[in-house]
């Protein structure tokens, strides 16, 4: 009698047709080797395939779904960025907790990347106007984690899914004096706005002394040259002062996405 329906007899040739999980093997495509469940109960294996794309896909998809999770009851919020550097004490620092305590007062929950200067600033100004102050931060080599100021915190592994986050629950951003990152999140947002991949988005950048450089060059080289739009959903506001801050806040409560890059002298 033939032995083809055990073990013994199935191990001796080839089989012309494999099932791996969803996919389908057969004739020159059929591979060599043990089924996964004798790979997933084998502990003295290769460790190597944590580093795999595969897994990776795993680990970005756990990300979004904690993100989803967590923030999925979050009431309207505002995202203020601003650079990690900026010191306490500084104007820019005091601007920063001003925001977090006005917009607080305007009825929004305020989210910013964790980090320490600006995004403390306006997560500290939430937090003292006993608002809801979130964090979103992010696995750096050389920056430390989430500051004393968040009450509600998440730490991503990819930048990506974290913009993802910044921009699903956000109603608008304010964006302060910031480096590179910060003008990474302001780009993001603003070629969203320009693809109409959102909208009703307003983009307040704070500190006319700081942004008018930037604003000069996007509206005398940019759109002259026909590169972009001038309706790219961004609000221009004078210096940080009480006045300016509150005409930030308008602003964002406007909920006003439709609008030219301004002035300094008419802001």
């Amino acid at each position: 009698m033939g032995n083809h329906g055990s073990p013994e007899g199935s191990a001796r040739r080839r089989p012309e047709e494999q099932q791996l999980g969803p996919v389908l093997r057969r004739r020159s495509q059929v591979q060599e080797g043990s089924t996964t469940d004798q790979r997933l109960l084998d502990s003295a294996g290769p460790s190597e395939w944590v580093h795999t794309d595969p897994w990776r896909v795993l680990r970005i998809q756990s990300e979004f779904i904690e993100g989803f999770g967590t923030l999925a009851e979050l009431p309207p919020a505002i995202s203020v960025f601003g650079s990690a550097r900026t010191p306490e004490g500084s104007p820019e620092y005091d601007a920063g907790v001003r925001i977090g305590s006005a917009l607080v007062d305007a009825g929004f929950a305020v989210i910013t990347g964790g980090g320490p200067g600006a995004m403390e600033a306006a997560n500290r100004g939430a937090r003292e106007a006993n608002g809801i102050s979130v964090g979103l931060g992010i696995e750096l080599p050389f920056e430390q984690g989430l500051n004393q100021h968040v009450d509600l915190g998440l730490n991503f592994r990819y930048f990506f899914v974290r913009k993802t986050m910044f921009v699903k629950y956000s109603q608008g951003f304010v964006v302060l004096p910031g480096g590179l990152g910060t003008l990474d999140e302001l780009f993001e947002a603003l070629t969203l706005v320009q693809t109409q991949k959102i909208t009703r988005f307003p983009i307040v950048l704070f500190g006319t002394e700081y942004w008018s450089g930037l604003i000069d060059w996007l509206k005398g080289t940019v759109i002259a040259q026909g590169k972009a739009s001038e309706k790219a959903g961004v609000r221009f506001v004078g210096p940080t002062t009480a006045y300016a801050l509150m005409q930030a806040c308008g602003l964002v409560n406007d909920h006003l996405a439709d609008c030219a890059f301004r002035d300094p002298a008419t802001a």
